[in-house]
């Protein structure tokens, strides 16, 4: 990741705030993962800001659509798999007309991931700053293990994986660096 770091990006063509959220707020639950990402004009995604934490549906929503209108994101994309369904009703109670694309998962955590792995190994996927909780969890997950849902990984992951995986951003892998 240290090789990746950036202190700052260049001009971005898409802007996404992902969200991998959480099904309800307590002691015991997951954190929402927040990412905001952009596909600079030279093909190389950028993360650069975690909004994660406990949230309510509720919290999420306004996090998700402050960050929307803060970075002038296209759009908000979110995981709908085990019960996220509820994000883009509680989105449009606070914003009725927010873009959002409901995203779901047909394979597992570490399959959806290594794609994106990929690109951070291509040295394609940089960080502006420092994401310390989000780091953290890049380096430390390890699946099957019992660990805590990785959503800052997870929201990472659906990020790269709008911006740079798929549709118009499929012809983005072949751009050279």
């Amino acid at each position: 990741l240290e090789s990746n770091r950036v202190s700052e990006h260049p001009e971005l063509v898409r802007i996404v705030v992902a969200v991998d959220p959480a099904t309800t707020k307590s002691e015991t639950a997951d954190e929402v993962g927040i990412i905001i990402a952009g596909l600079g004009v030279n093909g190389h995604g950028y993360i650069f800001e975690d909004l994660s934490g406990g949230m309510t549906p509720h919290e999420t929503c306004v996090a998700a659509i402050n960050a929307f209108t803060l970075w002038g994101a296209d759009r908000i994309v979110a995981e709908a798999n085990n019960g996220g369904d509820w994000i883009e009703l509680a989105l449009r109670q606070v914003k009725q007309n927010i873009s959002y694309k409901k995203l779901h998962a047909s394979r597992g955590k570490q399959a959806r991931a290594e794609p994106v792995a990929a690109l951070y190994e291509q040295k394609r996927i940089h960080h502006v700053g420092v994401l310390p909780q989000a780091e953290d969890e890049l380096c430390t997950w390890e699946p099957n293990t019992g660990m805590p849902s990785p959503n800052r990984l997870d929201a990472i992951v659906w990020a790269v994986t709008e911006l740079m995986l798929r549709d118009v951003g499929m012809e983005m892998l072949h751009v050279k660096a």
